[in-house]
């Protein structure tokens, strides 16, 4: 069996930069996939609050309607009343007995322009949410058609993405294999302890990328000389100076544009 070629150091750090723009490319993948649902979750969350509250109006509506009702035949019921003590004032022995019957017929009276006032106020009530319906029916019509389309665009994004995911994947496995396995999983438990998942970053003015630490001039040097691998003292990111990281940057760029 052919013995592995030895990386030089320089090629060791090419490789590991590689390796985090790839990785770097899978994360603003899944970052991308990851809001498009949340939109989605939150454009439904919208839409099924619009429609409980058209059906909580309609409910409200249907409450009113039977309340018309119920005056309705309380005036009925006052009316048949009124002419019941018409006929009885007619057959009084005494005004005792006539002035009874005359305050229950005021009293009816009140009790039909009472409830006629009620009907009146409930009619205006009714316009009134009738109209908030129409309203709210025309906001869940636009959010819903938002909805359709956030929809159509995740399941784009979604088929478009996971191809390219799967064979990023396969890549970062595969550019993995290039370097030694010690510097492999160094790379992998720096890359899951910082913030970004950024395990190998370049010298970006006078510091480490991402980080507001200088790095020191003579640091500075050695790093740009590619004779050996160099971590930031505050962060624990391998270092690589900005020319590699360009050049690495349009190589990958070229790979990423194939996908």
């Amino acid at each position: 069996m052919a013995k592995k070629k030895e990386l030089t150091i320089e090629e060791k750090l090419r490789a590991l930069y590689d390796l985090q723009l790839i990785d770097s490319r899978v994360d603003e993948i899944r970052n991308v996939r990851g809001e498009l649902p949340l939109e989605v979750r939150d454009l439904e969350d919208e839409v099924e609050g619009f429609k409980l509250r058209v059906q909580k109006l309609q409910d409200n509506l249907t409450d009113i309607d039977d309340q018309i009702k119920a005056k309705k035949i309380l005036i009925e019921e006052a009316k048949t009343l009124i002419k019941k003590y018409n006929e009885q004032q007619k057959n009084v022995r005494n005004n005792r007995e006539f002035n009874s019957l005359a305050k229950e017929i005021e009293f009816q009276e009140l009790e039909i322009q009472l409830a006629e006032k009620h009907i009146k106020e409930y009619r205006a009530q009714i316009e009134q949410k009738k109209e908030v319906i129409e309203g709210t029916k025309e906001r869940l019509k636009d959010r819903e058609e938002h909805l359709n389309h956030k929809k159509k665009d995740l399941d784009a994004i979604l088929a478009e993405t996971e191809k390219e995911e799967e064979v990023l994947l396969n890549k970062s496995e595969e550019y993995k294999t290039k370097i030694e396995q010690r510097l492999a999983k160094a790379y992998t438990k720096i890359r899951t302890s910082v913030k970004n998942g950024l395990a190998v970053v370049p010298i970006e003015r006078g510091a480490s990328g991402g980080s507001y630490f200088t790095i020191p001039p003579q640091v500075q040097v050695e790093i740009a000389s590619r004779k050996k691998i160099i971590t930031d003292e505050h962060s624990g990111r391998i270092l690589v100076d900005a020319a590699l990281a360009d050049e690495q940057k349009a190589k990958m760029e070229k790979l990423f544009s194939t996908m």
